[in-house]
């Protein structure tokens, strides 16, 4: 399996460290904005083609995948034409940053029949799967879900603390992971609510945001969100259930007396870029819809879509 990696920044290289574990997989090339970073992270990755443009790696008969990494706005048109240069495509979250556009991917990815999978890490991450297994077997029933996703990003910086090209979003970027992770563990958004804080006067986004979601089990979500917050940061799931309590912190899980869950066994790693990039390989190789695909995660865009509604409204 050929991969080609469009976008050699912070969580690029993330996806490179994770490919490089899995079996049979070899990074032919690498795309970023910056012709030295795209050679940099080439050289270091192995990679025989660096290059400025997705369609260079496009063109070449050595790429049967891309990843793609891009800033936000892109992703859509990016999956797209990945999709009608015939290669199968990962792209990261968020799928698109409207409605119109996601509609769109999947309709190229029906057309074409080709893996399309989005980077949805929550439904990967050992903790999740954990929780998952036991609400889909019965033996817990979500009650509520409390969620904090919070960060110190009032300049326009990335993971690595670099100057970022493009504005990252609380309700297209990161208000999509716990949208789908929701409905993921307890079923169809029915009910969704949002209100957000002042727009940031250089960065025209809102700096905090507070959702409340529904589904279809009665189950409820609370999600606050945040550009402000000065630590601790990253995001953190509490699991409220009839039969126990429980809190994922990215791959760890604990219950809600910080007593530690073994997790360990869950999957062959405890790291949810490596188990996403696993399911994608794997998905291509054996002709199948992946956990993750455009069609399985596009509900949660259409309810971004009425929440940016309301917000505008």
């Amino acid at each position: 399996m050929r991969i080609a990696l469009v976008g050699a920044g912070a969580f690029g290289e993330k996806h490179l460290d994770a490919l490089k574990l899995i079996p049979g997989v070899t990074i032919t090339s690498v795309i970023s904005r910056r012709l030295d970073q795209a050679q940099a992270v080439a050289e270091k990755y192995g990679a025989v083609h660096a290059g400025t443009e997705l369609d260079e790696a496009l063109a070449r008969p050595d790429v049967d995948a891309v990843i793609l990494c891009t800033p936000t706005q892109m992703h859509a048109a990016q999956a797209i034409a990945c999709m009608n240069a015939g290669k199968h495509v990962q792209v990261e979250i968020p799928l698109a940053d409207s409605w119109a556009d996601a509609q769109a991917v999947l309709a190229k990815q029906r057309e074409t029949g080709l893996v399309c999978m989005v980077g949805h890490t929550r439904r990967f991450n050992p903790s999740h799967q954990w929780l998952h297994r036991r609400i889909a077997s019965g033996e817990l029933s979500l009650q509520q879900m409390d969620v904090q996703t919070y960060f110190f990003r009032r300049k326009n910086m990335n993971a690595k603390g670099e100057a970022r090209s493009w504005t990252d979003h609380l309700l297209w970027h990161h208000a999509a992971h716990t949208v789908d992770l929701f409905a993921y563990q307890s079923g169809r958004i029915v009910q969704a609510n949002v209100v957000q804080g002042p727009i940031h006067p250089e960065l025209g986004i809102a700096m905090d945001m507070s959702i409340q979601l529904k589904a279809e089990t009665g189950a409820i979500c609370t999600l606050s969100l945040s550009f402000n917050n000065d630590g601790p940061l990253g995001t953190f799931f509490r699991y409220i259930c009839d039969n126990g309590t429980y809190i994922a912190r990215y791959d760890d899980l604990v219950t809600g007396r910080e007593e530690k869950i073994d997790v360990s066994q869950v999957d062959v790693s405890m790291n949810g870029i490596e188990l996403q990039d696993r399911e994608f390989i794997a998905a291509i190789r054996e002709g199948r819809e992946p956990n993750a695909s455009v069609a399985k995660v596009l509900s949660c865009y259409e309810v971004l879509h009425k929440l940016e509604q309301q917000l505008n409204g």
